[in-house]
C-alpha cells in the first residue's frame, strides 16, 4: 500500500479514475504547459518530455514536499505521432487511419519531489478490426473523443467492439499504466 498523498498534474478524468482504483490519495493541480517538443526525440522521449513539463510547471507554481505525478499519452501509427483531434472530421480521419491497423500507445510518466525524479514510458500495441465509416462516425458523434490522443478511449464502445488485439497494459491505453505507477511510487518513497 502507498499511503502518502501525491499531486496529480493532470486534468484527465481517466487518470483520476485509475488513481482512485489503486487507492492512491491525491490532489489535482494543473498548470498551463507547452506541449511542443524537440524534433530529435524518440517517441518514448516525447511522451516523457511533455509529462516532465507538466510536473515542473506545477512544481514551480506550488511549493510542496509531495510527489508530483504527471503523464502524457501519445499514439503512434505508421511512425506518425497522432495527437488529439481538432474537430469531428479530424477524429473520423484519425480513427479511419487506425482502422485495420496496429498502433502504439505510449504514456510517459514523470514523478518529481524536490530534487528527485523518476520517469519512464510504457508502450502498448493495439490493433483495430476493420471499422466501417458508419461505425466510426457513430462513435465520434456519440462519444465526442476530442480530448483523447488517437481520438478514442479503449474503455468506451469502440474499445468493446473495435479492438482486435492488445499487447501490453490495458490501463496504459486509458492514460496511465497504473500498476507500474504504484510500483514506482513505492520505490520513490523508499529512497
Amino acid at each position: 500500500m502507498f499511503n502518502q498523498k501525491i499531486i496529480l498534474a493532470s486534468q484527465s478524468p481517466r487518470r483520476r479514475e485509475l488513481l482512485h482504483l489503486a487507492e492512491i490519495n491525491f490532489d489535482v493541480i494543473v498548470a498551463d504547459t507547452d506541449e511542443s517538443y524537440p524534433t530529435d526525440l524518440s517517441f518514448e522521449e516525447i511522451a516523457i518530455h511533455i509529462a516532465k513539463n507538466k510536473a515542473l510547471a506545477v512544481a514551480h507554481q506550488n511549493k510542496t514536499d509531495k510527489i508530483i505525478l504527471a503523464a502524457d499519452t501519445i499514439v503512434i501509427c505508421n511512425r506518425e505521432v497522432i495527437g488529439k483531434p481538432i474537430n469531428e472530421e479530424d477524429a473520423v480521419n484519425i480513427i479511419s487511419k487506425l482502422s485495420g491497423n496496429k498502433h502504439s500507445v505510449i504514456t510517459g510518466v514523470y514523478m518529481f519531489q524536490k530534487t528527485r525524479e523518476i520517469f519512464f514510458a510504457d508502450v502498448t500495441e493495439v490493433t483495430f478490426h476493420n471499422l466501417t465509416q458508419t461505425q466510426i462516425k457513430y462513435y465520434v458523434n456519440k462519444y465526442k473523443p476530442f480530448d483523447k490522443a488517437g481520438a478514442y478511449a479503449i474503455q468506451e464502445w469502440i474499445g468493446a467492439v473495435g479492438i482486435k488485439n492488445i499487447n501490453g497494459d490495458f490501463y496504459n491505453v486509458m492514460g496511465l499504466p497504473i500498476s507500474r505507477v504504484v510500483e514506482t511510487l513505492q520505490q520513490f518513497s523508499s529512497q
